[in-house]
């Protein structure tokens, strides 16, 4: 899922799985998959890869949030679990690597999408407390996420990781100093995931989202320097804003095993922003 143009909301993941006996693919592999969920992309890849067959387990700082969204999945007829905590905290990040193994058998894929938004601040308004919270929760607890997920996947046999970085990861103008920094952090993990991994089945791959319909709000200074600057060249060179379904189908896409030749890839969802 993707952050949009907004602020202090975090988005949590989701954990699937597709049962042995019913999801196999013609090759006789099953698909377990780890999903991690940010705010409207968070719900909708949740739904998504249940509507596909997987059994999910979704994550969110938000308990109320991902249970209504486990809610939404089994009212559809899938499968899904619930689980509330702060995926920056590693004692989270255990526990519920720790429950989706034990309820899925495994893991096939992760989906790395939690998130929080910055304040559009340039770097000399940036304060400890705006820095802190923003790598915390979109470059390390991805981090960490990974680093727990990975030998689950690898007694798998391989499997796919795939991050909600943003648009902000391939340019300097889309968000302040603090995301733009955390964003490219992102993308720098998928590279070295893809390389150092590769050998052993693992594929990483990651979506850049433009500007999405979240539920993201950016608490911005409008007389701050950052939010000036960086509004203008924003506000020139969108287009239209993407639902949250439109870059949940781009996640899935990469998690599939039609994309099972692509690794090491940021796929800009974004409508030509960043052809701009």
């Amino acid at each position: 899922m993707r952050r949009p143009t907004a602020a202090p909301s975090t988005r949590s993941p989701p954990l699937t799985r597709r049962p042995h006996e019913h999801h196999h693919d013609p090759s006789g592999r099953t698909q377990r998959r780890h999903h991690r969920r940010r705010s409207g992309i968070g719900r909708a890849t949740a739904l998504k890869f249940a509507a596909d067959g997987d059994r999910v387990l979704a994550v969110d700082v938000n308990r109320d949030g991902v249970e209504a969204t486990v809610r939404a999945i089994e009212e559809a007829g899938g499968s899904a679990l619930a689980f509330g905590g702060d995926l920056g905290e590693q004692r989270v990040v255990d526990a519920v690597v720790e429950r989706a193994v034990a309820a899925f058998g495994g893991l096939d894929v992760l989906v790395n999408n939690a998130g929080v938004m910055d304040r559009m601040s340039a770097l000399g308004e940036t304060d400890d407390a705006e820095w802190d919270r923003v790598l915390r929760i979109n470059l390390t607890a991805p981090f960490l996420l990974t680093r727990a997920a990975l030998p689950h996947l690898l007694a798998a046999g391989g499997g796919a990781i795939v991050f909600t970085a943003s648009e902000a990861g391939l340019r300097g103008g889309a968000a302040g100093a603090a995301y733009t920094a955390a964003e490219h952090g992102v993308i720098g993990l998928v590279k070295n995931l893809a390389v150092t991994y590769r050998d052993q089945g693992i594929r990483a791959n990651a979506i850049a989202p433009g500007p999405t319909a979240t539920g993201i709000r950016v608490d911005a200074a409008p007389e701050a320097h950052g939010p000036a600057v960086i509004g203008r060249l924003i506000g020139a060179v969108t287009g239209r804003i993407s639902s949250p379904e439109e870059q949940a189908a781009a996640l899935a896409f990469l998690a599939s095993d039609a994309a099972s030749f692509i690794n090491g890839a940021v796929l800009p969802v974004d409508g030509g922003w960043s052809a701009v």
